[in-house]
């Protein structure tokens, strides 16, 4: 796996000039209390802004991963998630990534297994932002 672009993980910095969206982050923060909440318009509605105008504000800490066409490729997508996971936390996905880098590919039920009971045993809640997962049309 060639090197990691790690622009891909930051979280963008709020625009200045922008509209405060309260009922829209207010959302978001009751969206914390569920197991998954999509934030889903056209292109250039403020999905990105929204987001990064949530972050800072929000209780929980957040992984941020800006996808691409090149993170269809099960590997690559997973390799990056996992290294989103360790901007939260460095010990997030050492197992499953330890498993993508063996010389032997694993089963993705057996890395998303193993990512899965990492995060379980984690102890603080936290919050994964996948920009622009609709790039994403390939399956395992």
């Amino acid at each position: 796996m060639p090197e990691l672009l790690r622009t891909k993980l930051f979280i963008p910095r709020p625009r200045p000039g922008r509209v405060a969206r309260p009922r829209l982050t207010e959302r978001l923060n009751a969206g914390l209390n569920r197991k998954l909440t999509l934030v889903a318009a056209p292109a250039g509605f403020g999905k990105t802004t929204l987001l990064s105008e949530w972050i800072p504000q929000s209780p929980r800490c957040v992984a941020w991963l800006a996808l691409d066409g090149e993170d269809n490729d099960p590997a690559r997508f997973w390799t990056y998630v996992i290294a989103a996971l360790q901007e939260v936390h460095p010990k997030l996905g050492v197992s499953a990534l330890a498993m993508l880098q063996s010389p032997e590919a694993p089963t993705t039920a057996a890395l998303i297994t193993s990512l899965i009971n990492e995060i379980a045993a984690f102890p603080e809640p936290f919050a994964v932002v996948l920009e622009d997962y609709h790039v994403i049309d390939s399956q395992p």
